[in-house]
């Protein structure tokens, strides 16, 4: 019998952005495994997130953080959105899954607020971690070779961005996510007063430890790295964690009479606010000045855009004409409207 011969390299080798050239060959595929590993944070694996402290993040809130990588990679900025909760995409209920999406167009506006930045690509992959993260990369200005779905791969070719600007802009960016509530931790780095010598030796040592230790780009991340398969691999216990935990805390409020959709993430009670003053224990108001060209979007409903003609409509057929929910730093479990910049 004849051996299959290997499938064609596809035409996109020849785009513009394609990171490589020269021969290349197509790798044969592996036959598919019965049961799929479980990911960092699935089953008898730790997660990340859940175990990282505040100080690892650039901005926290009451219910989502932002980081960054561990040191400057070749895009101007790289950045992760996590919940606090231990939950995938799929898990979110509508409260957090109205503010993902609030939270996706802020980030994606601080971002694109840097110089040189001209588009901030956003991206979700999941393979490598069972907590929900999603990926902000910022490509250049004017670096038109490297448009379109290339772009992490030529995060990890390109030479790293300068320390000092890289700490500018996390600094940029969480003092822009602060404005609408949470905490920046991001600081933007100290003007060292050295002589000429001492500088020049600073700089040099500065470029030997980069050069010995390298960046760690977007695909060779812990969260988008999969576990190898390997013998005896105890299946994945979902029962805690993920859609199983959901079920558990939807249950436990509907039999108590809550609605889920106002359940806050942490579970914690005792955060709502007062209903006289309309601040929380930590006394946050629980309103914020509304734009006229914001989204709508209730906590509780889906809403259906009626396209470009139209307002947008939730399920029910009422007009949705105020802004959605922000990131709610109060822990009411209510949608909060927030001030959306330019």
């Amino acid at each position: 019998m004849h051996d299959t011969p290997p499938p064609s390299v596809p035409d996109f080798t020849q785009w513009p952005s394609f990171p490589f050239e020269g021969d290349l060959r197509v790798k044969q595929l592996d036959e598919p495994v019965a049961v799929e590993p479980p990911r960092k944070g699935e089953g008898l694996r730790e997660c990340i997130a859940c175990n990282a402290p505040d100080d690892a993040y650039i901005w926290v809130g009451e219910r989502w953080r932002v980081r960054a990588m561990d040191r400057p990679t070749g895009l101007p900025m790289v950045l992760i959105l996590e919940s606090r909760s231990h939950l995938d995409l799929g898990d979110l209920p509508n409260l957090l899954a109205a503010e993902l999406g609030v939270m996706t167009v802020r980030l994606e506006r601080a971002i694109r607020s840097l110089d040189g930045v001209a588009r901030v690509h956003v991206n979700r992959w999941g393979d490598g971690s069972a907590h929900l993260h999603m990926w902000f990369l910022a490509r250049p200005y004017g670096r038109l070779q490297l448009r379109g779905t290339f772009l992490s791969l030529w995060d990890s070719i390109l030479p790293p961005i300068s320390e000092s600007r890289w700490r500018e802009n996390l600094a940029h960016v969480a003092a822009w996510l602060a404005e609408f509530g949470g905490r920046p931790l991001a600081e933007p780095p100290r003007i060292q007063w050295q002589t000429p010598s001492s500088i020049a030796a600073q700089s040099s040592a500065e470029a030997a430890a980069a050069a010995a230790e390298e960046a760690v780009s977007v695909i060779e991340s812990a969260e988008e790295t999969p576990l190898p398969v390997t013998e005896n691999e105890p299946a994945p216990d979902l029962t805690r964690t993920g859609a199983g935990a959901l079920a558990d805390t939807v249950a436990e409020h509907t039999a108590s009479g809550e609605d889920a959709a106002e359940v806050p993430s942490n579970g914690t009670p005792g955060d709502d606010p007062d209903p006289e003053t309309g601040r929380d224990a930590d006394g946050q108001s629980a309103e914020a000045t509304a734009q006229p060209d914001s989204m709508s979007e209730s906590a509780g409903t889906d809403s259906v855009p009626s396209g470009p003609d139209g307002p947008a409509t939730d399920a029910t057929g009422t007009t949705a004409t105020d802004e959605p929910a922000g990131t709610g730093e109060d822990s009411s479990g209510t949608v909060t409207r927030d001030t959306v910049r330019p």
